[in-house]
Formats: structure tokens, sequence, C-alpha cells
């Protein structure tokens, strides 16, 4: 697959040059260390022997393409890993190698020690984000603009309302995966620690468990969870969660970007949104590659979902399916956040552009509050009518709606104009958007 083609470029690039090969082989070596050392604390390996593995095993150049090739017999990278480390002690250590653990345990605890700086790293986007939609807020509190229901003009809202949404929904995608937990894994080959040692030893397995998380700095588990995916569940949920506001964000801007509206644009740089036909074209390419990545995250997070029940002790492909998706949900959505944080940071707002978009028509966009005006004083279907023709001859002539109404022979001498004037401007019908976006700070700043 010509992944640096078509994969890499919805990732985000420093993602990629932390989460390789490399990378996965530490986090294998610090897990196996971190058990040698627990279990030496409790005399369950020989003084001295984690700290002699480390030494040797830290500067050991493990072979990643024989690992790799390893797993079409092994099912796994921590069967060919073990098999490399192993063969690399002295004859000494090598019984205390591996000890008690299984390939599950080595390979899960892994892929969480990988995904604690990624956590991090998307935590502090979603800050990014956050302080970016604050300001935008504040400039744009008061900007009224059209609200669209259904693809069509309903009624005016401000910007900072839009606004608010995108960082509020970011926002709760942050709070949800900070409170996701990245646990340990270390059962041993059923789950019941039984490759410890001899009798005596069968109160230690959970013990070691809680040592190894502490000293990996991940969570400590109830149990062991090889078949019981709950922390993959909820990890990968709540990536898709952040994945589905980037999402939201990149739609509304491109939406509000084209050509007809050109209510925002994304931030200008060099070269960025070129056509390879059309010299005129600006393309929102960063909302492209937001949602890229987003569709890709949902896909992705489907096949984690879809391996949550595993059979028995140990899962029969399901586990093995979950490895890549897991890895690249979180490159994915690295990358795509790293494009919304550029966009919310140099978004262009153009008021006057949203001032035009709700003249278009004519005014009639405010039939709502005209029809309530005009209730008391010819019945509600009469109001209704009215509002609604009115509109529509504004549309058709490109008079003023309020000029239209003015006019209107049914309400000659039952409203006056300055009346009128005012249930039709829509900068005076903005219902809460003002505390809305008041209280919205509030609570992004809270956090």
């Amino acid at each position: 697959m010509p992944a640096a083609l078509l994969q890499h470029p919805f990732m985000s690039q420093t993602a990629l040059a932390q989460c390789n090969g490399t990378a996965m082989i530490e986090a294998m070596l610090a897990f196996e260390l971190a058990l040698a050392e627990a279990q030496e604390a409790h005399g369950a390996l020989p003084e001295g022997s984690s700290r002699a593995m480390r030494d040797t095993l830290a500067a050991h150049p493990f072979d990643i393409a024989a690992i790799a090739e390893g797993i079409g017999s092994g099912g796994n990278a921590a069967i060919p890993f073990v098999k490399q480390g192993r063969a690399a002690l002295p004859e000494s250590l090598k019984r205390c190698w591996h000890q008690g653990a299984t390939s599950q345990d080595v390979v899960d605890s892994a892929l969480m020690l990988l995904m604690v700086p990624r956590l991090k790293a998307l935590d502090a986007l979603l800050s990014r984000c956050c302080r970016a939609g604050i300001e935008l807020m504040r400039a744009h509190q008061d900007t009224p603009m059209v609200g669209r229901t259904l693809m069509q003009q309903a009624l005016p809202i401000t910007f900072g309302v839009k606004v608010a949404h995108w960082a509020i929904g970011l926002e709760q995608g942050r709070r949800r995966l900070a409170e996701v937990e990245l646990p340990v894994q270390f059962g041993g080959a059923v789950g019941v620690h039984s490759g410890l040692g001899g009798p005596g030893w069968d109160d230690l397995g959970l013990t070691l468990m809680d040592e190894v998380a502490a000293r990996l700095g991940l969570a400590a588990p109830v149990l062991p969870w090889h078949t019981d995916r709950q922390p993959i569940h909820a990890l990968g949920t709540a990536l898709d969660a952040v994945a589905g506001a980037a999402e939201k964000l990149a739609l509304d801007v491109a939406l509000l970007a084209q050509t007809e509206l050109g209510e925002v644009a994304e931030p200008a740089a060099p070269g960025m949104g070129e056509s390879s036909s059309m010299p005129h074209k600006r393309n929102p390419v960063r909302c492209a590659l937001i949602r890229g990545a987003a569709r890709q995250v949902h896909g992705h997070v489907s096949v984690l979902l879809n391996a949550s029940a595993q059979p028995l002790e140990r899962g029969l492909g399901e586990w093995h399916a979950e490895w890549a998706p897991l890895i690249d949900s979180a490159l994915l959505l690295e990358g795509a956040l790293e494009q919304a944080a550029t966009l919310l940071e140099g978004l262009e707002v153009n008021p006057e552009a949203m001032r035009r978009n709700l003249a278009v028509t004519g005014g009639g966009i405010m039939a709502e509050p005209v029809a309530k005006l005009l209730v008391p004083s010819v019945g509600q279907d009469a109001a209704k009518r009215i509002s609604a023709e009115a509109a529509e001859t504004a549309r058709l002539s490109g008079q003023a709606y309020a000029a239209v109404l003015d006019a209107h022979p049914e309400l000659q001498g039952k409203l006056d104009a300055e009346a009128i004037r005012k249930a039709s401007d829509p900068a005076l019908y903005l219902g809460s958007s003002k505390h809305q976006v008041a209280r919205a700070i509030a609570w992004l700043c809270a956090s």
C-alpha cells in the first residue's frame, strides 16, 4: 500500500514519527522489564536480575523486520520479540525473562503505553481549539447570520452561537477522553497468573499486576482483561466522539465557505487549497482533511466495536483485529485536530457576507416574528397568510420585506412603519444567542 501518499497525509506527522515499530519494541520491552523488577522486589527473581536484563536489552538491536516476519507464524508481535530478547540474554537470565506473562499481556500493555503520549497530544490540541473558539465567540457574540435548517434559511442566530456549538462539542470530547483509563494487562496464559511459580505464589499475581501498572504509569484494572474489551471499547468510542465533533466543525465551515455564501474562509497559506486546473479556486482543503480523517476513524471504531465480544480466555482474530484500527484512529484524530486548531485560530470571518445573506429573501426570513406582530390586528390565519405572501413578493420583486408589508392593503392603518421595521430586523430577533455565548464561555473556561 502506498501509505505515504494515501494514508499518512491524514495523520499527524509528529505522531507518525513517534508511534512506529521502534516505539512498539520499546513499549514491549518496558513492560517486560517492569514485570521483572516487580517480580524481583517480591523475591520471585534473583536479586540483580532485572538490572542485568535491562543493561543487556536496553541497547540490544531488536530486528524489527524479523519480528514482523515472525508474526506470520506466531500470530502477534510479542512471540518473536520475546524470542529475540531471550536469545540476547546470558543463560543465567533466560529463565527470568517473560516469566508468568503471555503474549497478550505484552501487546496490550505496549499498546496502552503507545497511547499515553497520543492522548496527551490530543488533549493539548483540543485545548488549543477551545481557546481559539472562545476568542471567536467573544468577537462575534453579536454578529448576526442566517440560521439554516434542512440546508435552507430559517431564522437569525449569531456566529458566536455557531462557534459555541463547535467548541462545546470538541470540549465534551476532550473531557470524555480525559476520563478514559489506559490499564496494564497482566494475567498470564489464561488470565489467572498461574505461571508465576509453585505453591505459595498464588496470591502474587494481582499484586504484581498493580505494581507493574504503577511502574509504567498505567491504570491498574480490577482483573486482567484478556477478553473483557471494555477498555478498548471506551477508548475507541471516545476517539470517535472527538472525531465527530471535528467533522461537524469542518462540515459547517466548508458549507459556509461556498462561493455563493462566502461567510467564512479557511486561513490563507501559500498553495493551500489550490486546484490542479482552475487557478481561481480556493478549496477548503483543511476541512477535507479533517473530514477524511474523521470518516476513517468512524470506520476503524466499527472494527473495535465488532471485536468487543471475544471468546473464552483469548480472542481468535477479534483481538488481532483491534491493533491497527486503534493506533490508526489516534494518529488520524491527531492529524484532524492539528488541522482543526489551525482552522479555528486563523478562520476568516466575513460579517458583511452574513448581512448580505440575511437580506437574500428581502427580509422574508423574518416572516415568523412579523406574523406574531400581525395576529392582534388581523387574526392568526390572516397573519400567517399575509406574512408569507409578503415574503414571497419580496423575494420575487427584490423589494424590502418591510416595504412590501407597509404597502399591503390589508394592513393599512393597522400597524405603523416603525413597528414593521423592528419586527423585520434580523438583528432584533436573535433570541438567547448572546446569553448562550456567555454561558458557553463560562462552561469552557471552567474546564
